[in-house]
């Protein structure tokens, strides 16, 4: 079984549930999982995990996120993008350049958004989108979110090409809609690719054709970042032989147990391994008691343990 992320870059025409369906075949496993909905006509990074490594999709999602987006004004429609229906168009010709810049960067910051109705969410265990198909409209509860950042790459009214920094949860054709509106023109998104995700860049992404070729080449390892890696900013620790039995079993480690030894500060996260080089988990310092406590475990059931 293959456990480690392959940073695909998704294509028109897929949804998220068609790569991971494609991804099933060509590497000849189930269990598999991605870490956020893309719409079908967005592209970009899109990192999906296998075998062990779906237990970092939660943690995955809720990495900040960078997109490049082309906003059209003075069109509004009933999906935020140039794929809906048409509810208004009104004209964008007497906005200015620096009109349109200084609205654009007033949503940078955290501001209250709603989700579209044509989005994933449920609400009364249905989704959202599939009430909307319905010509159903509900209330929706607005979410704050994150903007970190906002690019102005190109402006050619009534188009506008940026680059967005966001927090998880961030619709980037909501933000477009908003925008819109803000100017009392409307507005939707007519392009959207997605470009970061917390590491996992676009340069550095591979179309699913590009693993079934590699696959096919007995070279698809190489695609594949493994578990631990995700975690590589964190400090990597070594229980000792006498106390890997601990870990494990998931137990709590005095700071006595590991063979580095250094001045840890409360709160702070480590990946710990035996002395095989067995990823085992993420610790957490608890500096009262000076210990380290689990977080969340990753060792391989399969692996060749230390004996006791």
């Amino acid at each position: 079984m293959i456990n480690g992320i392959v940073n695909i870059y998704k294509e028109k025409g897929y949804t998220s549930h068609d790569v991971v369906a494609v991804l099933r075949k060509v590497v000849g496993q189930k269990k598999i999982g991605h870490t956020g909905t893309l719409d079908p006509d967005a592209t970009g990074v899109l990192p999906v995990c296998l075998g062990r490594a779906t237990k970092v999709c939660e943690l995955l999602t809720d990495h900040d996120k960078t997109y490049e987006a082309l906003l059209l004004l003075g069109k509004t429609t009933d999906t935020q993008d140039i794929s809906g229906e048409v509810l208004e168009e009104r004209n964008p010709g007497d906005l200015t350049e620096e009109e349109v810049r200084s609205c654009i960067e007033s949503f940078i910051g955290e501001y209250d958004q709603i989700p579209p109705m044509y989005s994933a969410l449920k609400v009364n265990g249905k989704k959202l989108y599939e009430l909307a198909r319905e010509g159903k409209t509900v209330e929706r509860k607005s979410r704050k979110v994150q903007i970190h950042g906002i690019r102005i790459l190109e402006m050619n009214l009534p188009h506008v090409r940026m680059e967005v920094d966001c927090s998880k949860g961030t619709y980037i054709r909501t933000l477009c809609h908003d925008i819109g509106e803000k100017l009392q023109v409307g507005g939707c998104m007519e392009e959207l690719e997605r470009t970061k995700v917390g590491h996992f860049l676009k340069e550095d992404a591979v179309t699913l054709d590009e693993v079934r070729q590699k696959m096919e080449q007995g070279e698809g390892a190489e695609l594949f970042t493994p578990l631990d890696q995700i975690f590589a900013e964190l400090p990597a620790v070594t229980v000792t032989d006498a106390k890997a039995w601990m870990s494990y079993n998931g137990n709590d480690l005095p700071e006595r147990f590991l063979l580095e030894k250094e001045a840890w500060t409360d709160g702070q996260e480590v990946r710990v391994y035996d002395s095989r080089k067995n990823f085992i988990g993420l610790y957490q310092y608890r500096a009262p008691k000076k210990l380290f406590h689990i977080k969340k475990m990753f060792l391989d059931p399969e692996a060749e343990k230390i004996e006791k």
